[in-house]
C-alpha cells in the first residue's frame, strides 16, 4: 500500500503545475501563489496533528527558528519565481530547470555542510544537469518571444537556485524540531511573505478580479500540493526512503504527460533524451 502512497505523491505533485498554469492565465502569478499558499499552510498544520509535533511549539529555539524564518524566506521566493515562470515559459522548459534544484542542493551540501557526496550521486547529477541541458534548449524564435523566453528562464533558475537554498536552510533548522512542524512554520513564513508581496506591488485589487474558473484551478493546485505532502508522508511512514524518494522525483514525468494533454506541449527528440537522462540521474540517487 505504501508504494501506492508514493506514486500518489509523484501524481499529485505532477499536476500541481498543470493546475498551476491554467489558474494564471490571466491572473497575476503573485496573486495566486498568495492564494494557493492558504491551501497549503492548512495542509501542513493537518500534518503536524497528524503527527503530534505541535506539543514542540513551546520548545524551538531561537537559532532553529531564525533558520526556519530564513528557509520560509528562500521558499517563498522560489515559489514567487517558479509561477512566474510558469506564467511565462513552457511547462516542458521550466520544470526541468526547478527540478535541478535537486543538483544544486547536493552542490551546496558539498560546499557548505562538508557532506561527502557517493560516486551514484555524482553520477547522478552529471546525468540531471546535462537532461536539463537538452530539455531546455530554446528554439528559433522572434525577436519579441526571445526576450520573454530569456525571462521565464531567468525565473525557473532564480526558483531553482532558492529551492536549493530552502534544503540547506530547512536541513540547519530542522534539527532542533520535528520536520513536519517545521515545514508548517516555513509555509506560514511563506504566505506572510506572500500577501506583502502582494500588497507592497499593489496587486490587492486583482485578487477581486481573479475569474471564477482561474481561482479554482489555483486552488486545486493548493489542494494537489497539500495531497502530495499528505501521500509522502504516509508512503515515508510505512515504506522504504531509497524506493519513495525516488518515486516522488519522477512527477516529472506526470507533468511532462499532462502537459502535452492539456496545453499540447510536445517533446523534441533532444528534449526527449534530457527527460530520460533526468529520471535515468533521478534513480541514480538512490544508490
Amino acid at each position: 500500500m505504501w508504494i501506492a502512497f508514493a506514486f500518489g505523491s509523484a501524481f499529485f505533485a505532477g499536476v500541481t503545475s498543470i493546475l498551476a498554469k491554467s489558474g494564471i492565465r490571466k491572473t497575476d502569478s503573485t496573486v495566486a501563489t498568495a492564494i494557493r499558499t492558504i491551501i497549503v499552510l492548512i495542509f501542513s498544520w493537518i500534518m503536524v496533528f497528524i503527527t503530534g509535533s505541535q506539543n514542540q511549539l513551546g520548545s524551538i529555539g531561537g537559532k532553529t527558528l531564525l533558520f526556519l524564518i530564513l528557509s520560509g524566506i528562500a521558499t517563498g521566493t522560489s515559489w514567487l519565481c517558479y509561477f512566474k515562470a510558469l506564467q511565462l515559459g513552457d511547462i516542458n522548459k521550466v520544470v526541468p530547470i526547478d527540478k535541478s534544484s535537486t543538483v544544486l542542493t547536493i552542490l551546496l551540501a558539498v560546499l557548505l555542510l562538508g557532506e561527502p557526496i557517493g560516486l551514484f550521486q555524482g553520477i547522478g547529477v552529471l546525468l540531471m544537469g546535462a537532461g536539463t541541458f537538452l530539455m531546455i534548449e530554446k528554439k528559433a524564435e522572434t525577436n519579441g518571444a526571445s526576450v520573454q523566453g530569456k525571462g521565464w528562464m531567468l525565473y525557473a533558475f532564480g526558483s531553482a537556485i532558492f529551492a536549493s537554498l530552502t534544503s540547506i536552510l530547512g536541513k540547519i533548522g530542522i534539527e532542533g524540531v520535528e520536520s513536519n512542524l517545521g515545514t508548517a512554520i516555513r509555509t506560514a513564513v511563506v504566505l506572510v511573505m506572500a500577501w506583502i508581496m502582494v500588497l507592497v506591488t499593489g496587486k490587492a485589487e486583482a485578487v477581486r478580479e481573479i475569474p471564477g474558473k482561474e481561482l479554482s484551478f489555483i486552488c486545486l493546485s493548493g489542494l494537489a500540493t497539500g495531497g502530495s505532502w499528505l501521500c509522502y508522508y504516509r508512503a515515508l511512514q510505512d515504506g522504504l526512503a531509497s524506493v519513495v524518494v525516488p518515486i516522488d522525483k519522477l512527477s516529472i514525468l506526470v507533468t511532462v504527460a499532462f502537459s502535452w494533454l492539456v496545453f499540447h506541449e510536445k517533446l523534441t527528440v533532444r528534449s526527449g533524451w534530457g527527460l530520460v537522462l533526468i529520471v535515468a540521474g533521478t534513480l541514480a540517487m538512490i544508490f
